[in-house]
């Protein structure tokens, strides 16, 4: 009897969903108003940046996802290229642990706006709660409910940004007047606006995300280079619109002392209704990362227990196809900070941050698998190769390192964010240590034949078990 397998049904618009949801989070639209009331228009410096060294991340991702497009993600690229530990600890370092703090905090950020602008007697942890189980159940009923739910909440959300950006920078909201003084000078920061390069990186962060769903895409090695890609572009365009449209209306440092300057600039531009509109915005950002975040994990938790990385019972699979185990662990993650009270808006900075630290180390062994791969196993099929040899890579790195040391310009906000890093970064490498010494019974380092890795996938989808739509 067939082994049971992922299903494969997703479209381009799904995938290109799944990886701006990750990105477009709230977090990341707080990020953006301090980011340009700090900086004012100059932020569109750092914010290009970012965008630039993101498409390098994308075009590692997308050459590793053509050689390798399995469910593990990161996992199996680093397998043949650097083994089993450095797969293992960059998928729990920049991922698993990653999404307990800054996934927690995400998940709260329904509840407290829900709370404040709709229904102020109402406990948020409560919205909170049922948000996070009602995805749980999306997603453990297959993944054309996660893709559906997942186009609808990215589509509201970037048209709703691109539409309130677009009022904001013609003036013709009927909030309050326009604040000329903005624009004055383009960037007062000079050479000191790069950084603010960490914190412009955390708006493009994530859009790998859609990799571990390789095996359920139509047409994997098309559609996730090129949806990575596209959704760079349309978060840039979406942001840009917004942030101009934010110090067009609003003072700069009311932007930048604010704890939720995308709200700020909605009632500026609009009134009540901005208001409203935008914390509905946010509401959805939070819905679209929790759910990619529940989709995504959960399938890097397939592949490392069908590698034995992991419990052979995050690899059982549901009626639906879906990996339910690990799915309602997930939300277990992200459901236990928030019941505890860890997940709260005070100190979601100093999470993200220390998440964004974490995540660079795994966008360094990305780019390190590239480059190894591309030295060992040089006559492999690559159906997407990133270009111009290995420089993308090679800047990638030293771009990723110079940003873990300057994190954060305040010294006492910088030594927190690196405390929580390095916890992080040292639960999972012991963590990961144990597993493959004890548990594997294998040597940290030791290399698994790419041939036994690839599978090949094909593009018709009449030859795969269980499939008979497209999605997007």
């Amino acid at each position: 009897m067939a082994e049971p397998q992922l299903k494969r049904s997703l479209g381009l618009w799904a995938c290109i969903a799944t990886a701006t949801g990750i990105v477009v989070a709230s977090t990341s639209l707080v990020s953006l108003g301090q980011g340009f009331g700090i900086a004012g228009p100059g932020f569109l410096i750092p914010l290009i940046i970012a965008m630039v060294l993101n498409l390098l991340v994308a075009f590692s991702f997308a050459e590793l996802a053509s050689v390798i497009p399995r469910a593990g993600g990161i996992n199996h690229y680093t397998l043949p290229a650097m083994g089993p530990f450095l797969g293992l600890l960059s998928v729990i370092s920049g991922y698993v642990i990653v999404s307990i703090f800054a996934g927690s905090a995400e998940a709260a950020i329904p509840g407290l706006v829900f709370s404040e602008v709709f229904a102020s007697g109402i406990n948020p942890k409560i919205f909170s709660i049922i948000i996070i189980l009602a995805l749980m159940l999306v997603n453990i009923r297959g993944i054309d409910f996660f893709a559906w739910l997942q186009m609808g909440l990215t589509t509201a959300m970037i048209a709703s940004m691109i539409i309130l950006g677009i009022i904001g920078v013609t003036g013709i909201g009927a909030g309050s007047e326009p604040v000329a003084t903005s624009f004055d000078v383009f960037n007062p920061m000079g050479l000191g606006v790069l950084g603010l390069t960490a914190l412009a990186m955390w708006l493009f962060i994530g859009i790998e995300f859609v990799c571990p769903l390789a095996e359920e895409i139509r047409k994997p090695k098309i559609y996730i280079p090129l949806a990575m890609i596209l959704a760079l572009v349309i978060i840039l365009v979406a942001k840009i619109l917004y942030g101009f449209a934010s110090i067009r209306y609003v003072p700069l440092n009311d932007l930048a002392t604010s704890t939720a300057p995308h709200v700020l600039a909605g009632m500026a531009i609009m009134g009540r209704t901005g208001q409203i509109w935008m914390a509905i915005v946010t509401i959805l950002a939070a819905l679209s990362t929790v759910n990619t975040l529940i989709a995504s994990i959960p399938r890097m938790m397939y592949g490392l227990a069908q590698e034995g990385q992991a419990p052979k019972f995050f690899a059982n699979l549901s009626r639906w196809q879906t990996p339910w185990v690990a799915i309602v662990f997930q939300a277990i993650l992200f459901l236990i900070p928030i019941l505890i009270g860890i997940a709260t808006i005070e100190i979601i900075v100093i999470f993200i941050l220390a998440s964004a630290f974490s995540w660079f180390v795994t966008y360094i062994i990305a780019h390190l698998d590239v480059i190894i791969l591309r030295f060992k196993y040089p006559k492999v099929k690559r159906d997407f190769k990133s270009p111009l040899w290995l420089l993308p890579q090679i800047f990638g790195i030293l771009a990723m390192v110079y940003m873990m040391f300057n994190i954060f310009p305040e010294p006492e906000i910088k030594r927190q964010i690196y405390i929580y890093a390095f916890i992080f970064l040292g639960l999972a490498a012991v963590g990961s240590a144990l597993w493959v010494k004890f548990v594997m019974k294998k040597d940290l380092f030791a290399l698994t034949p790419l041939d036994k890795l690839t599978v090949e996938l094909s593009d018709d989808e009449s030859t795969m078990p269980g499939t008979k739509k497209i999605v997007g």
